[in-house]
Order: C-alpha cells, then sequence, then structure tokens
C-alpha cells in the first residue's frame, strides 16, 4: 500500500510534504487538508504546504474529507486574510 493512501480508521497525524521534505521544518497549524490528484492520489498537508501545493498545481482538488474551516484556513495562506473576517 502506498503512503499517499490513508486509511479512514487513522488520519495522519503530520503534514505528508514535511515526512517526504526533510528540510521542511514546520507546518502552519494542526489541521489536516486532503487534496486529490486526478488519479484519486490523496496528500494530506497542513493549511501552508497545501496552499503552496494548490496553487502550483491547478489539477488538485480538495477531498469532501476536508472540512470547511480548513478550505478556509488554505484560502488565508495562499491569498493573505486580507482583512475580510467581520
Amino acid at each position: 500500500m502506498s503512503t499517499a493512501h490513508h486509511s479512514r480508521k487513522s488520519p495522519p497525524l503530520d503534514c505528508d510534504l514535511k515526512q517526504r521534505d526533510t528540510q521542511v521544518s514546520t507546518c502552519a497549524g494542526r489541521e489536516q487538508i486532503v487534496l486529490v490528484e486526478l488519479d484519486g492520489t490523496e496528500q494530506w498537508l497542513c493549511p501552508a504546504h497545501a496552499a503552496a501545493v494548490w496553487l502550483t498545481d491547478p489539477t488538485l482538488r480538495f477531498s469532501a474529507k476536508t472540512r470547511p474551516e480548513g478550505i478556509s484556513a488554505v484560502m488565508g495562506q495562499a491569498f493573505g486574510d486580507g482583512g475580510g473576517h467581520r
């Protein structure tokens, strides 16, 4: 089984990108974001890494496993919070 796929019973605790890239030392937030590639492969990332990956690969989509708050966190990382909070 590939490490890119995760069991429904045990979600990952750390950002996949952090585990693969030893130069990445910090992740922004604990919220797990699930991005899906065209072939169905899942990437579990923190909001900061998800924003970077999502902005550079237009074929990725958010999985239904990602909570709305997580998507909001990614958008805040990608485009800045912009003071749009009410």
